[in-house]
């Protein structure tokens, strides 16, 4: 986790729940996931009001509208929903467990993993949230793996409480997903997202984050002009304010792994915090030692665990390792 100053941690949320126990059950270290589809195109609401209005979006060659119901379009933060169940898929995936298109998760979970009050606020937010998630409706040509589609569906499919408290507080869930978004986690057309995305408080705040894990990932940089990105992001301030937003966002600073940078030409800049390693620089652990890593942190990534290895070898100078497999999973085994 990033390491930022006192003055732009306060615009950040603050950690409600020890990261260790980030996802409970038998995920131990799983992180977040993301569909690659909807980092990529504003299916989400930016606004924390009821959004009643229709997105019509074109990029390329993708068109999509998205129709809310009279709950309101689906949120950006009710997206906390559909990363924690991809993370759930992903991380039975990556240990080897059957999957299903119908996830079956605790609520106390669901909100300690997404960083959210556990009151009795927090949960009757989430009912208000699977019920935007249900009533949103897409109509798109997006295709995911090599199978493109021009249909209308619902971010979720079905959604159920199944066991409540005494006192009427839900307990256990059952989800389940889009059959367009199952099939993109199933091809693991998917990106770890950094734990401290939870903790940005502005919706637009996390669509730029995503906008840069997608665009950027681990390159030396990324350009985009502030009007392709105020249009990617889905907002629907005039351009003079989104780039008032945009500038606030470069002085707080407080984006998890990215800054940012306004150049000449209404450029935005932006560049990941670690240092980038060149294609087929520094150490490599073996296809051997991916997998007991796999086995010493069950449902772990362990492609961001060598990722986050390598940039800490970096940060190390760079030292020679007789042994990297060695190195690796020593590394690995202080995490675990």
């Amino acid at each position: 986790m990033g390491s930022y100053a006192g003055s732009e941690r306060q615009e950040l949320l603050p950690e409600r729940h020890p990261t260790a126990d980030f996802f409970v059950c038998d995920i131990f270290d799983a992180l977040p996931k993301d569909d690659l589809a909807s980092m990529e195109h504003p299916l989400f609401s930016l606004s924390t009001r009821a959004d009643l209005r229709v997105l019509s979006y074109r990029h390329n060659d993708v068109s999509i509208t998205v129709t809310p119901s009279v709950k309101g379009r689906a949120t950006l933060f009710d997206k906390d929903i559909l990363i924690y169940c991809i993370s759930q898929i992903m991380a039975a995936l990556n240990a080897g467990r059957p999957v299903s298109r119908t996830v079956h998760l605790r609520a106390h979970d669901l909100l300690v993993a997404t960083n959210r009050e556990t009151s009795g606020d927090g949960y009757r937010r989430l009912v208000e949230a699977f019920e935007r998630l249900a009533g949103t409706r897409i109509t798109t040509n997006i295709a995911t793996t090599e199978v493109e589609t021009t249909t209308g569906f619902g971010l979720i499919e079905t959604w159920q409480i199944q066991r409540r408290t005494r006192g009427g507080r839900m307990v256990s869930v059952r989800v389940t997903l889009a059959e367009w978004l199952y099939r993109a986690v199933l091809a693991k057309s998917v990106l770890t997202l950094s734990r401290d995305y939870f903790r940005l408080r502005k919706p637009l705040e996390r669509r730029v984050y995503e906008l840069a894990r997608k665009h950027c990932g681990h390159q030396p940089g990324w350009r985009i002009s502030l009007p392709v990105l105020a249009h990617k992001s889905g907002s629907a301030s005039p351009l003079r304010v989104f780039r008032r937003m945009i500038r606030d966002m470069i002085a707080t600073n407080h984006l998890p792994d990215y800054d940012l940078a306004e150049e000449p030409g209404d450029i935005i800049h932006v560049r990941p915090r670690q240092v980038v390693l060149a294609p087929g620089e520094g150490p490599h652990p073996s296809p051997e030692a991916l997998a007991e890593a796999r086995r010493l942190i069950p449902g772990a990534d362990a492609h961001a665990l060598e990722a986050d290895w390598r940039a800490w070898w970096v940060t190390t100078g760079r030292p020679r390792l007789r042994s990297p497999d060695a190195a690796f999973l020593g590394w690995v085994r202080k995490r675990a």
